[in-house]
């Protein structure tokens, strides 16, 4: 007990002396305590942006949505990639197994961005998981190319690619909502390798575009006619379109609404949403001696009330 007593009598005697920090040690201080930019909060928009790389994924580098996944070195990866990387964390290779990133998740949930059209005028600010929603159905998003002929994979507004089916395509150009076409083919048995076309027309103050090919419907080889809207669908319903072939007293007649180049020329085509003429009818249409397609389509473009 007594050389407890001592033991304290020396803490009290002899108290710890803390030397006071150098000059510079308080110059340094100061300067973090006086210069703003240490203090100002970040803006929302930048916060944003932040997160937002966050839920990059670092295979596809598109954003991620539930369920996100981890390794267990906290390295993310989309629901899409993780069997295509055959489980494995593409940045550190450990084994992936089935943990989700909950926190990233929940601050998606939380996160609001602006549509990634916006440098072209949409204006909408969207929960991050309403994002991706939106922006398949932007009316501001860029159209594809409606030209089938080619892979082509421009893109743009509708006076742009006018413009381009013009300059680039040397496709025809017709003003006016009624037309009389003629087609001809030297070889049509040769049906793989029968050469499709395409016209514009300028009425009504849009533009429509008129497709004609050959394809195989099951084991049937069949010709196609159809009209495309360059807009949006929610447009192409105002306007209706028919379409008329025949010949020796016999007549064929398509009525219906254009779709919109939203919907690519294939997924139309497939659809048979146009005037399909069986081969044995085209060359019937065609007469003479049925080594040669000679089909005259007409047709007329108009604005429901």
């Amino acid at each position: 007990m007594a050389s407890g007593s001592i033991y304290l009598d020396d803490m009290r005697l002899k108290p710890e002396v803390i030397d006071p920090p150098k000059s510079e040690d308080l110059m340094e201080v100061g300067e973090h305590v006086n210069n703003p930019d240490q203090h100002a909060p970040k803006s929302n928009l930048t916060v944003a942006s932040s997160v937002h790389e966050l839920l990059e994924c670092p295979v596809c580098l598109n954003a991620m949505y539930p369920p996100i996944h981890q390794c267990s070195n906290g390295h993310t990866i989309c629901s899409t990639c993780k069997p295509r990387v055959h489980n494995r964390c593409p940045t550190c290779r450990h084994e992936l197994g089935n943990i989700r990133c909950l926190a990233l998740e929940k601050v998606a949930a939380s996160l609001e961005l602006p549509c990634k059209y916006h440098t072209l005028g949409c204006s909408s600010i969207l929960p991050y998981f309403s994002k991706l929603k939106h922006e398949s159905r932007c009316t501001f998003k860029p159209y594809n190319c409606p030209y089938a002929g080619s892979e082509c994979t421009v893109v743009g507004d509708i006076p742009f690619l006018v413009s381009h089916l013009k300059d680039d395509h040397k496709v025809d150009m017709h003003n006016g909502s009624s037309f009389n076409h003629r087609y001809v083919k030297s070889n049509p048995h040769e049906v793989e390798n029968a050469t499709w076309m395409l016209t514009v027309f300028s009425c009504f103050g849009q533009y429509f575009c008129l497709h004609f090919e050959a394809f195989q419907l099951g084991m049937s080889p069949v010709y196609i006619a159809f009209l495309r809207f360059m807009g949006d669908d929610s447009e192409a319903k105002n306007y209706s379109y028919s379409l008329e072939v025949g010949a020796n007293g016999r007549k064929m007649i398509w009525q219906g609404v254009p779709r919109s180049i939203r919907d690519s020329h294939r997924k139309v085509r497939d659809s048979y949403d146009g005037l399909i003429i069986q081969r044995n009818m085209a060359l019937f249409f065609s007469g003479g001696d049925r080594k040669e397609l000679k089909l005259r389509i007409t047709g007329k473009i108009w604005k429901e009330n």
